[in-house]
């Protein structure tokens, strides 16, 4: 594959599988990386997690995090895998994964022991569930597990519901992206240093880091949140008002826009009320103020009166349904769906004016391109058959 991305150049090999190492290695791919993932004899766990399935019984789970790579599918936890995989590192720039803490260790292929030494410009990327070390250090996870210790689910619903789990897989999706960043640093000072390093990120890390404003407030008051729903700890009004049809999510962050809001309604002498001159008055007054509003907007069109509100300069959201929002003029615009050969996913989030990001191949079938790959760096077909034979190279997942 060839590409003029940001990346373009950039050789990664992936090991990792489910959810944050590989949506890690699909940014880095959109960006022009090459990206050669392996899968495991068994296959990425994610590749049956469905329905939905595609024609060719690729799920949507794995269709979303892994497109714009090539696959080889292989057992590296014998000496002839471990080989291939040596010689795939051998003109690479990254390797990422995600196994249990040790497991590369125990293969022959731990970082500090074999691979800095061999490879010393390589950038390791290693995505955990707790880190390697401390009290969990080496224990897996999974999203809504992390979401769990991290305190979000404590901190999401309502005092009628009791603590949520986060709709998404946020702290996956957190840590992908916290690993791109830690990678394309160690790409940044491997320009003057010309050494590579390791890169640790976990998932929980990244819950923890992703507890704001909760944890500022919690360290500086001592106070633990309370559950509020829809609505802001430390902003008002800021919360989900119903319609007459679709719901508004209003964000009002100044005083500015609460006037422009109350003018928008048909109350322009309301940001007058003692209860509601500033954040602070209408934070302490919050119920009276949601009653207020929620009585002028109960006959408003949801969305007609959220799109007046934002050319108003309002921060307001109609709360649309995600085949709304897929299908909105605005993600079209924004090239926020994008479709190649049957595919569907969603689009690029950061766009580059020069060299932008882009779908240039589908996600793969398992092992697609195990003979293509190992073609490039000198396998001949004989020994392709043997590889396939010995079940060092799969073809289809192990049963």
């Amino acid at each position: 594959m060839t590409s003029t991305g940001a990346l373009s150049g950039l050789k990664v090999i992936d090991l990792s599988r489910v959810l944050g190492g590989p949506f890690c290695t699909q940014i880095l791919a959109d960006h022009g990386a090459e990206v050669i993932k392996i899968d495991p004899p068994q296959g990425d766990e994610t590749r049956t997690w469905g329905p939905p399935f595609n024609a060719d019984g690729l799920s949507a789970y794995f269709s979303g995090a892994n497109r714009n790579k090539r696959s080889i599918a292989l057992d590296i936890r014998k000496e002839e895998g471990k080989e291939i995989l040596l010689k795939l590192l051998e003109d690479a720039d990254i390797l990422v994964e995600n196994f249990k803490t040790g497991s590369m260790e125990k293969w022959g292929l731990g970082y500090d022991e074999v691979l800095a030494k061999k490879y010393p410009t390589l950038i390791h990327c290693r995505v955990t569930g707790f880190g390697a070390d401390g009290p969990f250090g080496g224990f897996p996870g999974y999203d809504a597990v992390l979401q769990a210790w991290a305190g979000l689910i404590s901190v999401n619903g309502s005092p009628e519901s009791g603590p949520v789990r986060v709709g998404i897989p946020l702290i996956d999706l957190g840590t992908g992206m916290n690993a791109v960043i830690g990678i394309l640093m160690a790409v940044n000072e491997r320009h003057k240093s010309g050494k590579g390093q390791s890169v640790e990120v976990s998932l929980y890390d990244t819950g923890i880091q992703l507890q704001h404003p909760h944890a500022p407030n919690n360290l500086m008051s001592g106070k633990e949140p309370v559950l509020t729903g829809n609505s802001h700890p430390n902003i008002a009004p800021y919360d989900l008002y119903a319609t007459a049809n679709t719901p508004i999510f209003l964000g009002i962050g100044n005083n500015g826009q609460f006037r422009k809001l109350c003018t928008a309604l048909g109350c322009p002498e309301l940001p007058e009320d003692p209860r509601f001159v500033d954040n602070s008055t209408r934070l302490k007054h919050r119920d009276e103020l949601n009653a207020i509003l929620e009585e002028y907007l109960k006959d408003k069109d949801g969305v007609e009166f959220a799109t007046k509100l934002l050319e108003a300069g309002v921060p307001a959201g109609a709360a649309m349904s995600l085949s709304e929002a897929l299908n909105h003029p605005h993600t079209k615009h924004r090239q926020m769906v994008i479709e190649k050969d049957g595919y569907a996913g969603t689009g690029v989030a950061v766009k580059m004016s020069r060299t932008p990001g882009g779908l240039h191949s589908v996600p793969p079938a398992f092992g697609a391109d195990g003979e293509e790959i190992l073609s490039e760096i000198g396998y001949s077909k004989e020994e392709i058959e043997g590889l396939k034979s010995a079940e060092i190279l799969w073809e289809k997942p192990k049963m």
